[in-house]
């Protein structure tokens, strides 16, 4: 997929469970009106936000590359986002939020390459590059925030998901697909967003993945900076909402000041925001992330690190005090004392050092899950990870003797040493056994008829996070979405219409037209009499030398904004707009 990418060295140490999203731009399939659209927006934005967005967003449309007049093509962002260490690559619509924010974490802008359609200009709840190539792209080229987006990716992919977390991300992707897509039955739409409003209103815990995506909602997606009284924009859905950027500093949504409280601040992706959280700068975005992620069991760890995994159903990983990483589905965990005992996964497993697997075992040596006592043996002070050579000898803890260990949290291992692996501090990290049994108040939780039995080594857990140590350990190359995002349908009736649209393009860029502007309007009046925009760029181009044409044009935008009220406020904007110099992208 990459070769068909401007070469970026950052899109090269990409791993293969990223690339995986990855889609090819096909910019030849961008119709005339969809340029169209883009140029409307992005005129109406830039002489509006160059107002009330953060400094950062007018320069960084110059630092990245982004185009008023056309949508930005990959190749070229990728040439110049590799200035400011970013790379940026076409997806098809949502995709994963754990491997969204992990591409974050490479410094890569996941842009939807798609584009919202005329009749969702003003918005659109699905993603489309207005909205990423607009809306976040320009901010990133402000190093401090960058540096918040890749922190909040780095955090943001190790938090754990609940099954409910799922749901909702496949419900939401298939509702903003169907409001995005043309002729969309409306009975189906209100089938789609009954399902997403029972999965929201269910009373479940929120997960980690739920909290954070919250804060990331706030702050990248829709955040405000700056004073409650006078805040500026930031969020890439502001930046890129005609609509929104104007309502969202009005009275009429609220004001609070960012704080860790936003986490707890559910969203809805289809409706205007009743309330925004301002920032008072960037470093203040950072400030919060740290105080969640010092909540989270990634930091954390313990006996509620492991109950998150079992509750999340979703592969996951432990670290124990030696550095001993277990990556696998947790189905199980035995407490002692509000802290784990002993716990188990089930299905494929790999245990890892600094998210490197061991040799020897990685899935293969684990399909059927992986089991392992953690603490300290009973009555010994000392944890074995502690012990010295000496020590471990003293215990009998030493190839080929036979031992019985019992520890604290009740679990007996009774079988022959094999061998132990230590880590690069030279502290036994893995203690492997042979004619082996493990019990548990009776339970058998390994039998010696089961083969080699490896043993954790581990006084406490000390994080727990989503996914593997090691992505290699996984295959993860199989990604198949639920849905996929609807192309437009093509009529002769649109390809004429498209045709009008190029011809007028062209004309604005000096070159050859099919149709002459007069004979454009003429076709577009008869065919074409409830379409708007086209008109608006007709009047703006007769502005120049034809006032005739332009008086015409005019006034059949002025009955057209009569016959359609909906739309009224576009037209107007679009005349106003046609009065003003075009600004330089």
């Amino acid at each position: 997929m990459l070769e068909k990418i401007e070469s970026n060295e950052i899109l090269e140490k990409l791993p293969a469970h990223l690339k995986q999203y990855i889609k090819p731009q096909n910019y030849d399939d961008y119709t005339p009106i969809n340029q169209a659209v883009w140029r409307y927006v992005m005129r109406k934005n830039v002489a509006y936000l160059s107002r009330v967005a953060h400094e950062s967003y007018t320069k960084g449309l110059k630092q990245t590359g982004i185009s008023i007049d056309s949508i930005p093509n990959m190749y070229g962002m990728n040439r110049i986002l590799k200035e400011i260490g970013w790379a940026a690559v076409a997806v098809d619509g949502f995709i994963p939020p754990a491997a969204f924010m992990e591409f974050q974490a490479y410094n890569v802008l996941v842009i939807a390459s798609d584009i919202r359609q005329l009749e969702h200009i003003e918005y659109t709840p699905a993603p489309d590059i207005i909205h990423e190539g607009a809306g976040h792209a320009p901010i990133i080229a402000n190093p401090e925030y960058a540096e918040y987006l890749r922190r909040f990716g780095e955090i943001g992919c190790k938090a754990i998901s609940s099954s409910h977390d799922y749901d909702i991300y496949e419900a939401i992707r298939e509702l903003s697909i169907l409001k995005e897509a043309e002729d969309t039955p409306a009975e189906k739409i209100a089938e789609v967003e009954k399902k997403v409003d029972e999965l929201q209103s269910k009373d479940v815990k929120p997960s980690e993945m739920s909290q954070i995506r919250n804060l990331h909602w706030w702050t990248v997606e829709y955040g405000l900076i700056g004073t409650l009284e006078n805040p500026k924009i930031y969020g890439a859905g502001l930046l890129s909402s005609i609509g929104e950027s104007k309502s969202c500093l009005t009275d009429a949504v609220e004001k609070r000041p960012y704080t860790i409280e936003a986490a707890k601040q559910e969203f809805d992706i289809t409706k205007p925001q009743p309330q925004l959280y301002v920032t008072p700068d960037f470093a203040h975005l950072s400030l919060v992330l740290e105080e969640f992620a010092n909540n989270m069991a990634l930091r954390r760890g313990g006996l509620s690190g492991i109950k998150k995994l079992i509750d999340s159903r979703h592969l996951g990983s432990i670290e124990l005090s030696t550095g001993l990483q277990v990556s696998g589905n947790f189905s199980r965990v035995i407490e002692f004392e509000d802290r784990p005992a002993y716990f188990q996964t089930t299905g494929k497993t790999a245990l890892s050092y600094r998210e490197k697997e061991l040799v020897g075992h990685g899935v293969q040596s684990h399909p059927e899950g992986f089991g392992s006592p953690v603490g300290k043996l009973k009555g010994i002070n000392l944890a074995i990870e502690d012990m010295s050579p000496r020590d471990l000898k003293a215990y009998d803890i030493y190839e080929g003797k036979r031992v019985t260990l019992e520890f604290e949290g009740g679990i007996f291992i009774e079988g022959e040493i094999i061998t132990g692996t230590r880590n690069l501090q030279g502290k036994i990290i893995l203690i492997s056994f042979k004619d082996c049994s493990v019990t548990y108040d009776g339970e058998m939780l390994f039998q010696p008829e089961w083969g080699r039995y490896d043993m954790a080594v581990g006084k406490e857990v000390v994080s727990a996070f989503a996914g593997p140590a090691d992505h290699q350990s996984f295959d993860f190359i199989t990604h198949q979405p639920s849905s996929t995002t609807i192309k437009s349908k093509k009529t002769q009736e649109k390809a004429e219409l498209e045709s009008l649209y190029e011809s007028v393009r062209n004309i604005r860029n000096g070159e050859n037209t099919k149709y002459s502007l007069e004979a454009a309007f003429d076709i577009l009046k008869k065919y074409h009499p409830k379409d708007w925009l086209l008109a608006v760029e007709i009047y703006e181009l007769a502005a120049e030398d034809d006032h005739r044409l332009q008086a015409e044009v005019r006034n059949h935008l002025e009955a057209l904004r009569q016959r359609r009220p909906e739309i009224a406020h576009l037209i107007t904007d679009g005349l106003e707009m046609a009065k003003q110099p075009v600004a330089s992208s």
